[in-house]
């Protein structure tokens, strides 16, 4: 489906629906283009990359987007990284705001494909849909994580 279906069709995403996914590079391009193939539902996110911006600059992109398309959830790539950094700092204004960090794509799957459950509730268990997908092979075959 195009862009422009997307946005006639009733059943898109809309505000409280989509989440804002950054990092980065080009990681959250990468990881909304994922969710697509997988799962068509590319459309409840939005990519943005930090690329060649500073922390303030940041900030007023999110701030910027957030307002644009009402989206209340902010995936960032690092715990400690600018994109992070900057989400975190409108928390500070924006009490609806959720922040999840150490995005991957099992969290954006289990987040994308989520029932009629609340932001809070969704995002909790993107995290532990990503946690519960880290694993260390080894070549004996057995498993570690969680």
């Amino acid at each position: 489906m195009s862009n422009a279906e997307r946005e006639a069709d009733p059943e898109t995403a809309s505000g409280a629906d989509r989440a804002i996914v950054i990092g980065h590079g080009e990681i959250a391009a990468g990881l909304v283009s994922a969710v697509d193939r997988i799962t068509g539902r590319g459309d409840r996110f939005i990519p943005l990359s930090n690329g060649n911006l500073g922390t303030a600059e940041i900030e007023a992109m999110l701030r910027e987007q957030l307002d644009a398309t009402g989206a209340r959830v902010v995936f960032t790539d690092l715990p400690a990284g600018s994109c992070n950094f900057a989400a975190c700092r409108l928390l500070r204004e924006r009490s609806d705001l959720l922040v999840v960090t150490g995005v991957n794509l099992p969290a954006l799957l289990q987040f994308a494909t989520r029932g009629e459950g609340g932001l809070a509730e969704a995002a909790a268990e993107a995290v532990a849909r990503g946690s519960a997908a880290m694993r260390v092979l080894t070549g004996t075959g057995s498993a570690r994580g969680h």
